[in-house]
Protein backbone atom coordinates (compact mmCIF):
# COMPACT_ATOMS: atom_id res chain seq x y z
CA UNK A 1 0.00 0.00 0.00
CA UNK A 2 1.45 3.35 -1.01
CA UNK A 3 1.81 6.41 1.14
CA UNK A 4 0.25 9.65 -0.03
CA UNK A 5 2.11 12.85 0.82
CA UNK A 6 -0.75 14.96 2.11
CA UNK A 7 -0.33 18.21 3.99
CA UNK A 8 -1.25 17.24 7.58
CA UNK A 9 -4.76 18.20 8.58
CA UNK A 10 -5.66 19.09 12.13
CA UNK A 11 -8.66 18.51 14.38
CA UNK A 12 -9.10 19.35 18.07
CA UNK A 13 -10.23 15.87 19.18
CA UNK A 14 -9.82 12.44 17.57
CA UNK A 15 -11.77 9.50 18.98
CA UNK A 16 -10.27 6.17 17.91
CA UNK A 17 -12.90 3.44 17.81
CA UNK A 18 -16.52 3.53 16.67
CA UNK A 19 -18.04 1.19 19.23
CA UNK A 20 -20.56 2.25 21.82
CA UNK A 21 -17.91 3.77 24.10
CA UNK A 22 -16.29 5.97 21.47
CA UNK A 23 -19.64 7.02 20.05
CA UNK A 24 -20.93 7.87 23.53
CA UNK A 25 -18.06 10.33 23.94
CA UNK A 26 -18.83 11.67 20.47
CA UNK A 27 -22.48 12.18 21.45
CA UNK A 28 -21.49 14.49 24.31
CA UNK A 29 -18.84 16.30 22.29
CA UNK A 30 -21.41 16.88 19.57
CA UNK A 31 -23.90 18.28 22.10
CA UNK A 32 -21.24 20.79 23.11
CA UNK A 33 -20.26 21.63 19.51
CA UNK A 34 -16.70 20.39 20.00
CA UNK A 35 -15.07 19.73 16.62
CA UNK A 36 -13.96 16.10 16.51
CA UNK A 37 -13.82 12.95 14.41
CA UNK A 38 -14.49 9.29 15.25
CA UNK A 39 -12.20 6.93 13.36
CA UNK A 40 -13.27 3.30 13.00
CA UNK A 41 -11.25 0.60 11.26
CA UNK A 42 -14.34 -1.30 10.12
CA UNK A 43 -17.94 -0.11 10.62
CA UNK A 44 -19.66 1.38 13.64
CA UNK A 45 -20.24 -1.22 16.37
CA UNK A 46 -19.41 -4.03 13.96
CA UNK A 47 -18.23 -6.38 16.75
CA UNK A 48 -21.77 -6.99 17.99
CA UNK A 49 -22.72 -8.62 14.72
CA UNK A 50 -19.37 -10.07 13.67
CA UNK A 51 -17.91 -11.40 16.94
CA UNK A 52 -20.91 -12.87 18.80
CA UNK A 53 -22.30 -16.37 18.30
CA UNK A 54 -25.80 -16.85 16.92
CA UNK A 55 -27.44 -17.70 20.25
CA UNK A 56 -25.59 -14.98 22.18
CA UNK A 57 -27.57 -12.99 24.73
CA UNK A 58 -26.60 -10.30 27.16
CA UNK A 59 -25.86 -11.56 30.66
CA UNK A 60 -26.92 -8.28 32.24
CA UNK A 61 -30.62 -7.30 32.33
CA UNK A 62 -31.91 -5.05 29.59
CA UNK A 63 -32.49 -2.18 32.00
CA UNK A 64 -28.69 -1.94 32.29
CA UNK A 65 -28.60 -0.80 28.66
CA UNK A 66 -28.18 2.95 28.75
CA UNK A 67 -26.40 5.14 26.24
CA UNK A 68 -26.57 8.93 25.86
CA UNK A 69 -30.16 9.82 25.04
CA UNK A 70 -31.06 6.18 24.48
CA UNK A 71 -32.04 3.88 27.34
CA UNK A 72 -33.72 0.52 26.79
CA UNK A 73 -37.48 1.09 26.82
CA UNK A 74 -38.74 -2.23 25.49
CA UNK A 75 -41.26 -4.62 27.04
CA UNK A 76 -38.72 -6.75 28.95
CA UNK A 77 -36.53 -4.57 31.20
CA UNK A 78 -35.60 -7.64 33.24
CA UNK A 79 -34.98 -9.78 30.16
CA UNK A 80 -31.82 -10.26 28.12
CA UNK A 81 -31.51 -9.02 24.55
CA UNK A 82 -30.24 -11.44 21.94
CA UNK A 83 -27.33 -10.54 19.69
CA UNK A 84 -29.64 -9.37 16.92
CA UNK A 85 -31.76 -7.36 19.34
CA UNK A 86 -28.64 -5.60 20.65
CA UNK A 87 -27.58 -4.81 17.08
CA UNK A 88 -31.04 -3.37 16.39
CA UNK A 89 -31.06 -1.34 19.61
CA UNK A 90 -27.65 0.13 18.79
CA UNK A 91 -28.73 0.86 15.21
CA UNK A 92 -31.74 2.73 16.56
CA UNK A 93 -29.41 4.82 18.72
CA UNK A 94 -27.34 5.78 15.69
CA UNK A 95 -30.44 7.23 14.03
CA UNK A 96 -30.81 9.75 16.88
CA UNK A 97 -27.59 11.66 16.12
CA UNK A 98 -25.03 12.10 13.38
CA UNK A 99 -21.52 11.43 14.67
CA UNK A 100 -18.59 12.66 12.54
CA UNK A 101 -17.69 9.08 11.78
CA UNK A 102 -14.96 7.97 9.43
CA UNK A 103 -15.22 4.23 8.81
CA UNK A 104 -12.86 1.70 7.21
CA UNK A 105 -9.92 3.79 8.34
CA UNK A 106 -7.27 2.30 10.60
CA UNK A 107 -5.12 4.38 12.92
CA UNK A 108 -1.87 2.49 12.48
CA UNK A 109 0.25 4.83 14.58
CA UNK A 110 -0.18 7.58 17.16
CA UNK A 111 2.86 9.63 18.09
CA UNK A 112 2.85 12.06 20.97
CA UNK A 113 4.83 15.18 20.09
CA UNK A 114 5.95 18.14 22.16
CA UNK A 115 4.75 20.67 19.60
CA UNK A 116 1.76 19.29 17.67
CA UNK A 117 -0.02 17.27 20.35
CA UNK A 118 -0.58 13.99 18.54
CA UNK A 119 0.30 12.84 15.07
CA UNK A 120 -1.93 10.06 13.73
CA UNK A 121 -1.15 7.88 10.74
CA UNK A 122 -4.38 6.85 9.06
CA UNK A 123 -4.39 3.83 6.75
CA UNK A 124 -7.11 3.23 4.16
CA UNK A 125 -7.44 1.34 0.89
CA UNK A 126 -6.31 4.52 -0.86
CA UNK A 127 -3.09 4.85 1.13
CA UNK A 128 -1.86 6.60 4.26
CA UNK A 129 -2.39 10.12 5.48
CA UNK A 130 -1.43 12.16 8.51
CA UNK A 131 -3.83 13.81 10.93
CA UNK A 132 -2.82 15.89 13.94
CA UNK A 133 -5.00 16.37 17.01
CA UNK A 134 -4.79 18.24 20.28
CA UNK A 135 -6.51 15.41 22.12
CA UNK A 136 -6.98 11.71 21.43
CA UNK A 137 -9.50 9.36 23.02
CA UNK A 138 -8.69 5.66 22.69
CA UNK A 139 -11.93 3.66 22.46
CA UNK A 140 -10.67 0.48 20.83
CA UNK A 141 -11.41 -1.83 23.74
CA UNK A 142 -8.95 -3.17 26.23
CA UNK A 143 -8.11 -6.55 24.80
CA UNK A 144 -8.04 -6.81 21.01
CA UNK A 145 -5.62 -9.74 20.62
CA UNK A 146 -7.19 -13.20 21.07
CA UNK A 147 -5.11 -15.50 23.26
CA UNK A 148 -4.01 -18.77 21.67
CA UNK A 149 -1.45 -20.77 23.70
CA UNK A 150 1.94 -21.35 22.08
CA UNK A 151 1.58 -25.13 22.12
CA UNK A 152 -1.54 -24.92 19.92
CA UNK A 153 0.66 -25.09 16.82
CA UNK A 154 2.08 -28.41 18.01
CA UNK A 155 -1.31 -30.11 18.15
CA UNK A 156 -2.59 -32.55 15.52
CA UNK A 157 -3.42 -30.44 12.43
CA UNK A 158 -6.42 -32.68 11.77
CA UNK A 159 -8.14 -30.99 14.72
CA UNK A 160 -9.57 -27.61 13.73
CA UNK A 161 -8.84 -24.73 16.13
CA UNK A 162 -10.71 -21.43 16.45
CA UNK A 163 -10.91 -18.65 19.02
CA UNK A 164 -14.23 -17.99 20.75
CA UNK A 165 -14.73 -14.78 18.74
CA UNK A 166 -14.80 -16.90 15.58
CA UNK A 167 -17.50 -19.25 16.89
CA UNK A 168 -21.06 -18.72 15.65
CA UNK A 169 -22.93 -22.01 15.80
CA UNK A 170 -22.44 -25.76 16.22
CA UNK A 171 -23.14 -26.20 12.51
CA UNK A 172 -19.91 -24.49 11.49
CA UNK A 173 -17.87 -27.21 13.17
CA UNK A 174 -17.02 -30.56 11.69
CA UNK A 175 -18.90 -33.60 12.99
CA UNK A 176 -17.39 -35.03 16.14
CA UNK A 177 -16.73 -34.00 19.72
CA UNK A 178 -15.64 -30.48 20.64
CA UNK A 179 -13.17 -29.32 23.27
CA UNK A 180 -13.87 -25.88 24.75
CA UNK A 181 -10.96 -24.41 26.69
CA UNK A 182 -11.92 -21.81 29.28
CA UNK A 183 -14.91 -21.36 31.57
CA UNK A 184 -15.37 -17.61 31.64
CA UNK A 185 -18.55 -16.11 30.27
CA UNK A 186 -17.82 -16.99 26.65
CA UNK A 187 -16.42 -20.46 27.30
CA UNK A 188 -19.22 -21.55 29.62
CA UNK A 189 -21.95 -20.24 27.33
CA UNK A 190 -20.40 -21.70 24.17
CA UNK A 191 -20.05 -25.05 25.92
CA UNK A 192 -23.75 -24.80 26.83
CA UNK A 193 -24.66 -23.86 23.26
CA UNK A 194 -22.91 -26.94 21.91
CA UNK A 195 -24.32 -29.15 24.68
CA UNK A 196 -27.89 -28.03 23.99
CA UNK A 197 -27.34 -28.76 20.30
CA UNK A 198 -26.53 -32.36 21.18
CA UNK A 199 -22.80 -32.16 20.54
CA UNK A 200 -20.39 -34.15 22.70
CA UNK A 201 -18.53 -31.50 24.68
CA UNK A 202 -15.28 -31.61 26.63
CA UNK A 203 -14.64 -28.51 28.78
CA UNK A 204 -11.32 -27.50 30.37
CA UNK A 205 -12.18 -25.09 33.17
CA UNK A 206 -10.14 -22.39 34.84
CA UNK A 207 -10.71 -20.28 37.93
CA UNK A 208 -13.78 -18.35 36.73
CA UNK A 209 -16.40 -17.76 39.43
CA UNK A 210 -20.13 -18.04 38.89
CA UNK A 211 -23.24 -16.26 40.09
CA UNK A 212 -26.90 -17.12 40.49
CA UNK A 213 -29.17 -15.76 37.77
CA UNK A 214 -32.02 -15.07 40.15
CA UNK A 215 -32.06 -15.20 43.94
CA UNK A 216 -34.82 -14.49 46.41
CA UNK A 217 -37.18 -13.26 43.75
CA UNK A 218 -34.97 -10.95 41.68
CA UNK A 219 -32.07 -11.06 39.24
CA UNK A 220 -28.78 -11.11 41.14
CA UNK A 221 -27.39 -8.24 39.08
CA UNK A 222 -30.39 -6.12 39.99
CA UNK A 223 -29.71 -6.84 43.66
CA UNK A 224 -26.03 -5.94 43.19
CA UNK A 225 -26.98 -2.69 41.47
CA UNK A 226 -29.26 -1.79 44.38
CA UNK A 227 -26.38 -2.58 46.74
CA UNK A 228 -24.18 -0.06 44.91
CA UNK A 229 -21.61 -2.55 43.59
CA UNK A 230 -21.72 -1.06 40.08
CA UNK A 231 -21.26 2.46 41.47
CA UNK A 232 -18.38 1.79 43.87
CA UNK A 233 -15.19 3.53 42.66
CA UNK A 234 -12.40 1.17 41.71
CA UNK A 235 -10.14 2.21 44.58
CA UNK A 236 -12.91 1.48 47.11
CA UNK A 237 -14.07 -1.83 45.67
CA UNK A 238 -13.84 -4.81 48.07
CA UNK A 239 -10.85 -7.00 47.33
CA UNK A 240 -8.88 -4.24 45.62
CA UNK A 241 -6.74 -4.96 42.58
CA UNK A 242 -7.00 -8.72 42.99
CA UNK A 243 -10.79 -8.59 42.60
CA UNK A 244 -10.45 -6.52 39.44
CA UNK A 245 -8.11 -9.06 37.82
CA UNK A 246 -10.55 -11.94 38.20
CA UNK A 247 -12.48 -13.44 35.32
CA UNK A 248 -16.12 -12.38 35.06
CA UNK A 249 -18.73 -14.62 36.67
CA UNK A 250 -20.37 -17.07 34.31
CA UNK A 251 -24.16 -17.07 33.94
CA UNK A 252 -26.49 -16.80 30.96
CA UNK A 253 -29.42 -14.74 29.73
CA UNK A 254 -30.50 -17.45 27.32
CA UNK A 255 -34.19 -18.49 27.32
CA UNK A 256 -35.04 -15.74 29.77
CA UNK A 257 -31.97 -16.27 31.92
CA UNK A 258 -30.71 -19.11 34.11
CA UNK A 259 -27.71 -20.39 36.03
CA UNK A 260 -24.86 -22.09 34.22
CA UNK A 261 -24.16 -25.20 36.32
CA UNK A 262 -21.18 -27.14 35.00
CA UNK A 263 -21.86 -29.94 37.47
CA UNK A 264 -25.32 -30.43 35.97
CA UNK A 265 -23.76 -30.50 32.51
CA UNK A 266 -21.41 -33.25 33.75
CA UNK A 267 -24.43 -35.27 34.92
CA UNK A 268 -25.80 -34.90 31.40
CA UNK A 269 -22.63 -36.17 29.76
CA UNK A 270 -20.27 -33.21 29.38
CA UNK A 271 -16.68 -34.16 30.23
CA UNK A 272 -14.93 -31.73 32.58
CA UNK A 273 -11.19 -31.23 33.13
CA UNK A 274 -8.97 -28.97 35.18
CA UNK A 275 -6.63 -26.34 33.81
CA UNK A 276 -5.15 -27.24 30.42
CA UNK A 277 -1.38 -26.93 30.79
CA UNK A 278 0.01 -28.15 27.46
CA UNK A 279 -0.18 -30.57 24.63
CA UNK A 280 1.48 -32.08 21.60
CA UNK A 281 0.11 -34.00 18.64
CA UNK A 282 -3.03 -35.72 19.92
CA UNK A 283 -2.27 -35.57 23.65
CA UNK A 284 -3.33 -32.82 26.05
CA UNK A 285 -2.28 -32.49 29.68
CA UNK A 286 -4.24 -31.02 32.57
CA UNK A 287 -3.49 -29.85 36.09
CA UNK A 288 -5.45 -31.57 38.89
CA UNK A 289 -7.58 -28.50 39.56
CA UNK A 290 -11.07 -29.62 38.53
CA UNK A 291 -12.49 -30.16 42.02
CA UNK A 292 -10.87 -27.00 43.34
CA UNK A 293 -12.21 -24.91 40.45
CA UNK A 294 -15.76 -26.19 40.78
CA UNK A 295 -15.72 -25.66 44.55
CA UNK A 296 -14.34 -22.15 44.12
CA UNK A 297 -17.03 -21.19 41.61
CA UNK A 298 -19.74 -22.46 43.93
CA UNK A 299 -18.25 -20.69 46.95
CA UNK A 300 -18.40 -17.38 45.07
CA UNK A 301 -21.98 -18.17 44.02
CA UNK A 302 -23.00 -18.76 47.65
CA UNK A 303 -20.97 -15.80 48.91
CA UNK A 304 -22.80 -13.41 46.60
CA UNK A 305 -26.10 -14.86 47.76
CA UNK A 306 -25.02 -14.30 51.37
CA UNK A 307 -24.16 -10.67 50.57
CA UNK A 308 -27.66 -10.25 49.15
CA UNK A 309 -29.09 -11.85 52.31
CA UNK A 310 -27.34 -9.24 54.44
CA UNK A 311 -28.63 -6.45 52.22
CA UNK A 312 -32.19 -7.77 52.47
CA UNK A 313 -31.91 -8.04 56.25
CA UNK A 314 -30.41 -4.56 56.62
CA UNK A 315 -33.05 -2.86 54.50
CA UNK A 316 -35.88 -5.02 55.81
CA UNK A 317 -37.06 -6.23 52.40
CA UNK A 318 -39.83 -8.82 52.17
CA UNK A 319 -38.31 -11.54 49.99
CA UNK A 320 -38.45 -15.34 49.63
CA UNK A 321 -36.35 -17.40 52.04
CA UNK A 322 -32.59 -17.75 51.43
CA UNK A 323 -31.12 -20.87 49.85
CA UNK A 324 -27.66 -22.31 49.23
CA UNK A 325 -26.34 -24.16 46.22
CA UNK A 326 -25.47 -27.79 46.94
CA UNK A 327 -23.36 -29.69 44.39
CA UNK A 328 -25.34 -32.05 42.18
CA UNK A 329 -22.20 -33.83 40.99
CA UNK A 330 -18.61 -34.21 42.14
CA UNK A 331 -15.64 -35.51 40.12
CA UNK A 332 -14.47 -39.02 40.96
CA UNK A 333 -11.09 -38.35 39.33
CA UNK A 334 -8.78 -35.56 38.18
CA UNK A 335 -8.18 -36.27 34.49
CA UNK A 336 -4.49 -35.77 33.70
CA UNK A 337 -4.51 -36.47 29.96
CA UNK A 338 -6.81 -36.49 26.98
CA UNK A 339 -6.20 -38.20 23.67
CA UNK A 340 -7.97 -36.06 21.08
CA UNK A 341 -8.13 -38.81 18.48
CA UNK A 342 -9.38 -41.47 20.89
CA UNK A 343 -12.07 -39.10 22.19
CA UNK A 344 -13.20 -38.27 18.66
CA UNK A 345 -12.50 -34.55 19.14
CA UNK A 346 -12.41 -32.76 15.80
CA UNK A 347 -12.55 -29.12 16.99
CA UNK A 348 -11.03 -26.98 19.74
CA UNK A 349 -12.47 -23.61 20.75
CA UNK A 350 -10.06 -21.41 22.69
CA UNK A 351 -12.00 -19.22 25.12
CA UNK A 352 -9.13 -18.04 27.30
CA UNK A 353 -9.36 -14.33 26.72
CA UNK A 354 -7.46 -11.52 25.06
CA UNK A 355 -4.25 -9.54 25.41
CA UNK A 356 -3.96 -5.73 25.32
CA UNK A 357 -2.13 -4.31 22.33
CA UNK A 358 -1.22 -0.64 22.36
CA UNK A 359 2.09 -0.94 20.52
CA UNK A 360 0.75 1.48 17.90
CA UNK A 361 0.57 4.28 20.49
CA UNK A 362 3.90 6.01 21.10
CA UNK A 363 3.31 7.73 24.43
CA UNK A 364 4.44 7.15 28.02
CA UNK A 365 1.03 6.08 29.28
CA UNK A 366 1.43 2.33 29.89
CA UNK A 367 2.64 0.09 32.68
CA UNK A 368 5.05 -2.82 32.34
CA UNK A 369 2.26 -5.13 31.19
CA UNK A 370 1.25 -2.73 28.43
CA UNK A 371 -1.93 -1.57 30.14
CA UNK A 372 -2.94 2.10 30.28
CA UNK A 373 -2.11 3.97 33.47
CA UNK A 374 -5.26 6.05 33.85
CA UNK A 375 -7.66 7.50 36.37
CA UNK A 376 -11.24 7.56 35.12
CA UNK A 377 -9.78 7.42 31.63
CA UNK A 378 -7.36 10.32 32.05
CA UNK A 379 -3.63 9.59 31.68
CA UNK A 380 -0.58 11.59 32.70
CA UNK A 381 0.06 12.31 29.02
CA UNK A 382 -1.73 15.58 28.43
CA UNK A 383 -4.55 15.11 25.92
CA UNK A 384 -4.50 11.29 25.88
CA UNK A 385 -7.44 9.44 27.42
CA UNK A 386 -9.24 6.09 27.29
CA UNK A 387 -12.87 4.98 27.38
CA UNK A 388 -14.62 1.61 27.59
CA UNK A 389 -12.03 -0.23 29.68
CA UNK A 390 -13.01 -2.70 32.40
CA UNK A 391 -12.70 -1.16 35.86
CA UNK A 392 -11.88 2.27 34.41
CA UNK A 393 -13.96 3.81 37.17
CA UNK A 394 -16.27 1.14 38.58
CA UNK A 395 -17.29 -2.47 38.01
CA UNK A 396 -19.82 -1.01 35.57
CA UNK A 397 -17.14 0.51 33.36
CA UNK A 398 -16.93 -1.20 30.00
CA UNK A 399 -20.55 -2.35 30.35
CA UNK A 400 -23.67 -0.67 29.06
CA UNK A 401 -24.55 0.33 32.61
CA UNK A 402 -21.40 2.40 33.10
CA UNK A 403 -20.51 3.69 29.65
CA UNK A 404 -22.80 6.73 29.70
CA UNK A 405 -21.46 7.98 33.02
CA UNK A 406 -17.84 7.36 32.02
CA UNK A 407 -18.37 9.08 28.66
CA UNK A 408 -19.98 12.11 30.31
CA UNK A 409 -17.07 12.47 32.71
CA UNK A 410 -14.44 12.17 30.01
CA UNK A 411 -16.27 14.49 27.61
CA UNK A 412 -16.64 16.99 30.42
CA UNK A 413 -12.85 17.07 30.91
CA UNK A 414 -12.31 17.50 27.16
CA UNK A 415 -14.90 20.26 26.91
CA UNK A 416 -13.39 22.03 29.90
CA UNK A 417 -9.94 21.98 28.33
CA UNK A 418 -11.17 23.21 24.95
CA UNK A 419 -13.36 25.97 26.38
CA UNK A 420 -12.90 26.62 30.12
CA UNK A 421 -16.01 28.76 30.36
CA UNK A 422 -18.38 26.01 29.21
CA UNK A 423 -20.56 24.47 31.96
CA UNK A 424 -19.73 20.86 32.72
CA UNK A 425 -21.90 18.46 30.73
CA UNK A 426 -21.93 15.99 33.59
CA UNK A 427 -23.26 18.60 36.00
CA UNK A 428 -25.88 20.00 33.64
CA UNK A 429 -27.16 16.59 32.57
CA UNK A 430 -27.38 15.36 36.16
CA UNK A 431 -29.29 18.51 37.13
CA UNK A 432 -31.63 18.11 34.16
CA UNK A 433 -32.35 14.48 35.05
CA UNK A 434 -32.75 15.18 38.75
CA UNK A 435 -29.89 12.83 39.69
Amino acid sequence: MGTHAHTPTHIPVAVIGGGQAGLAVSWYLGEADVDHVVIESQTAMHAWASKRWDNFTLVTPNWHCRLPGHAYDGPEPDGFMTRDEVVSWLSDWLTTFTPPLRERTTVSRIRHTDTAGFELTLTTDDGDEILTADQVVIATGGYPLPVIPPYASALDPAVAQIHSEEYFSPGQLADGAVLVVGSGQSGAQIAEDLHLAGREVHLAIGNAPRVARTYRGRDCMTWLADMGLYDTPTQEYPGGKAAQEKTNHYVTGRDGGRDVDLRQFALEGMRLYGLLTGGKDSTLEFAPTLTESLDHADSVYNSICADIDRHIATIGIDAPEPTRYEPVWTPDEEPARLDLAAAGITSIIWAIGYHPDYRWIEASAFDGAGRPMQTRGITQVEGLSFIGLPWMHTWGSGRFLGIDRDARHLADKIIESTSPRRPHLLSTHLLASGQ
